[in-house]
C-alpha cells in the first residue's frame, strides 16, 4: 500500500503538489460508496450554550458517535476494503483511534492485523483495540513500543518486512484521506437539512492532517466559499508552522494532552492538500482544550476526548479574539473522537483550571 520515496521527508522538505490529484472529490465519493451501510452516518447537533457564547449558529458533526468512537473507522475500512484478496495481513501504528479503526475493519473483512501502539496510549483505546482483534484472524495482536526511545514508523516497517504485512498508515495515504473526507459529504447535506446552509466556516481537529485534508478536498469542491480552518494543540504545532513556512516542519516530542495529535509531522500527501485547500491554521493551549472538552461533557452531555475538542477550542478562541468575524455566521465544528480515558479526568480538570 505504501512505497518508500527516494527523497527524505524531514524538516524543511518541499511538498510535492503533484500529489494533489491523488485525492479528489471523486475519490471521496467512491469511498462513501464503499463504506455505505458499514460506517455510521453520524448525527449533527446544536447547542444553545455554544451559540450564546459565540454569537454564531454552530453545527456539530458527531464523529465521537462513529464506530470505534472516532472518524478513523471511515478511512481504515475504505483502505482495507481496497486491498487484494490475497493480502497476507496488515500492520498499523497509532496511539489509539486509527488502531481501533484498523482492528475493527480487519475483523469485519477477515484480515489479520498487527497494531503498533505506544506504551503511553490511553488504556481505554488499547483495551478496545485488543477486543476488536479477538474477532480478527489468528496472529492479530497489539505490539507496544516506547515512543521516547523508538519511532513507530521504524517499528512498523520492521514487523511488516518480517511478516509480509501491508502498512496502513494513520493519515498519509489517499485511501485514508478519501475515507475521512466522507464525513464532509454528509455534513454538507446535513447542513442543508437543518437549514444551516450555506456554511461560512468549518473547524477541524488536526493531528497528522488526514481528516483536515479530506474535509478540505470536499469543501473546496462543493462549498468553496466556506473558510476551512485546522486547529492544532500549541504543543504539537508542526502543521501550523508548516502552513506558515510552506515547507515541512516537525515536532520532536509533542507533549500535549491531545494524544491523537501527538504526530511529529504532516504527511507527503496531507501537507500539499493542506497548503492548497485549507484557508487557515491555528493553535490552542492545553488548558483551553481541556475546558472545551468539559464544556462538551457538562453542557452538551457529549463524551469527547481532548483531541476531539480541538475544533471547538479554536472556535471559542476566535470568538473571544475576533467576535465580529464570528457573530451571526453559520459554523460547523467536527468532533473527531470520543474515546476519553475516564481515569484521566481529574488531571484534565486540573489542566482546565490553569491559565493559558
Amino acid at each position: 500500500m505504501t512505497t518508500a520515496p527516494s527523497d527524505p521527508w524531514t524538516d524543511g522538505a518541499t511538498p510535492d503538489f503533484s500529489l494533489l490529484d491523488a485525492v479528489t472529490l471523486d475519490h471521496v465519493r467512491a469511498a462513501a460508496d464503499r463504506i455505505a451501510g458499514i460506517a455510521h452516518r453520524t448525527p449533527v447537533v446544536t447547542s444553545r450554550t455554544i451559540n450564546g457564547l459565540t454569537g454564531a449558529n454552530v453545527l456539530f458533526k458527531c464523529e465521537n458517535l462513529q464506530r470505534v468512537g472516532a472518524f478513523k473507522f471511515r478511512g481504515a475500512y475504505n483502505a482495507l476494503s481496497k486491498l487484494p484478496k490475497n493480502t497476507g495481513g496488515v500492520i498499523a501504528y497509532s496511539s489509539g483511534n486509527h488502531a481501533q479503526g484498523v482492528a475493527l475493519a480487519a475483523a469485519l473483512l477477515g484480515i489479520r492485523a498487527v497494531i503498533v501502539m505506544p506504551t503511553n496510549a490511553p488504556k481505554t483505546k488499547r483495551a478496545a483495540t485488543e477486543a476488536y482483534l479477538q474477532c480478527a484472524p489468528d496472529g492479530s495482536r497489539v505490539v507496544a513500543y516506547d515512543s521516547n526511545e523508538q519511532q513507530r514508523e521504524e517499528v512498523g516497517a520492521r514487523i511488516a518486512e518480517e511478516e509480509g504485512l501491508t502498512l496502513i498508515p494513520p493519515y498519509d495515504h489517499p485511501d485514508i484521506i478519501a475515507g475521512q473526507g466522507t464525513l464532509a459529504l454528509e455534513l454538507i447535506d446535513q447542513a442543508v437539512e437543518r437549514d444551516h446552509s450555506p456554511l461560512d466556516r468549518l473547524y477541524v481537529c488536526t493531528g497528522g492532517g488526514g481528516v483536515l485534508s479530506g474535509c478540505a478536498t470536499v469543501f473546496k469542491a462543493l462549498a468553496p466559499d466556506c473558510e476551512v480552518i485546522g486547529v492544532e494543540p500549541a504543543l504539537g504545532d508542526d502543521i501550523t508552522r508548516s502552513f506558515a513556512d510552506g515547507v515541512l516542519r516537525t515536532v520532536h516530542n509533542p507533549a500535549t494532552i491531545a494524544d491523537g495529535a501527538r504526530t511529529h509531522y504532516a504527511g507527503r500527501h496531507t501537507l500539499p492538500i493542506i497548503l492548497k485547500r485549507v484557508d487557515r491554521m491555528e493553535t490552542v493551549g492545553d488548558p483551553a482544550l481541556a475546558r472545551a472538552m468539559f464544556l462538551y461533557l457538562e453542557r452538551m452531555r457529549l463524551v469527547v476526548e481532548p483531541t476531539g475538542a480541538l475544533a471547538l477550542a479554536g472556535l471559542l478562541q476566535d470568538a473571544e479574539r475576533n467576535p465580529d468575524q464570528i457573530r451571526g455566521k453559520n459554523i460547523a465544528v467536527v468532533i473527531t473522537g470520543g474515546n476519553l480515558d475516564l481515569d484521566a479526568i481529574p488531571d484534565l480538570r486540573a489542566i482546565a483550571e490553569e491559565r493559558d
